[in-house]
């Protein structure tokens, strides 16, 4: 098995030619995905393709970017859409301090009631952070101490301190194409000793194609070089660590069903 844990089939890029990127997918290996919402016009279609292919799930919520022209999107609003049953988690949501598209105080506010949406749903939490580690951990400890959650830190790239608080607070990692950059060394040597039994794999296509597509489109069926390269440099079996990685998938997102 190999799961893409992260990606947006109804972006630029793979919309267009959906049917045959998924087609592509399946036919390196892929047997499920997990497609993400970024913002609340994109909750309808993601929702519908999942519904019609019966290896695509869908999440529900709102990019720290988008936080700002998301005021309305409240807790009732998160759980009441997460109820659908193709929808298997909350997000992505969490900081962005890098770009800034949206307030701090607004991100914050938008992380925690994404938080409070997974506890109350019993769904994980997908979890996006960017040159904002210390507000992150902080967030997800007071939240964890407030009532157990689950989740996964995306598309992983932050330092090792950042990668065993998540895990302290029993959190998954998640593990980009990224990983194949040559300039990735520090990543790189995190990855190779982060607990199997936590990680996952994911493409965020159509973004951040793997060696050796660099420069292409990202699309899932690459989710296969990711791990390829990951088992390589973790010195384990290729096809250990896909089945692994899937098996982390449905534990985490238990709603999902192989």
């Amino acid at each position: 098995m190999l799961v893409d844990s992260h990606c947006h089939l109804n972006y630029e890029g793979l919309i267009e030619d959906q049917v045959n990127v998924l087609n592509r997918a399946r036919n390196s290996g892929v047997t499920a995905m997990l497609n993400i919402s970024t913002r609340e016009n994109e909750w309808r279609d993601i929702v519908a393709t999942a519904e019609r292919e019966d290896d695509v799930w869908a999440s529900i919520g709102i990019h720290p970017h988008e936080a700002d022209a998301h005021p309305d999107v409240d807790l009732a609003k998160l759980v009441g859409e997460a109820r659908h049953e193709r929808v298997v988690a909350i997000g992505e949501t969490g900081l962005d301090y890098y770009y800034d598209h949206s307030d701090r105080d607004r991100q914050k506010q938008s992380f925690r009631t994404h938080i409070k949406a997974a506890r109350e749903t019993g769904l994980p939490i997908i979890v996006h952070t960017r040159d904002a580690e210390a507000d992150t951990a902080l967030i997800m400890a007071e939240e964890m101490e407030q009532g157990a959650y689950t989740g996964v830190i995306h598309c992983f790239t932050a330092s090792r301190d950042f990668a065993y608080k998540a895990l302290d607070l029993g959190l998954y990692i998640s593990i980009s194409g990224i990983v194949t950059f040559k300039n990735a060394k520090d990543l790189q040597a995190t990855a190779s000793e982060l607990p199997l039994d936590r990680l996952l794999v994911e493409t965020d296509a159509p973004f951040l194609a793997p060696v050796p597509h660099r420069g292409k489109t990202g699309e899932p069926a690459f989710v296969a070089d990711t791990a390829r390269y990951l088992a390589d440099l973790r010195g384990e079996d290729y096809d250990v660590l896909c089945d692994t990685t899937a098996q982390n998938f449905y534990r985490l997102f238990g709603k999902a069903r192989p």
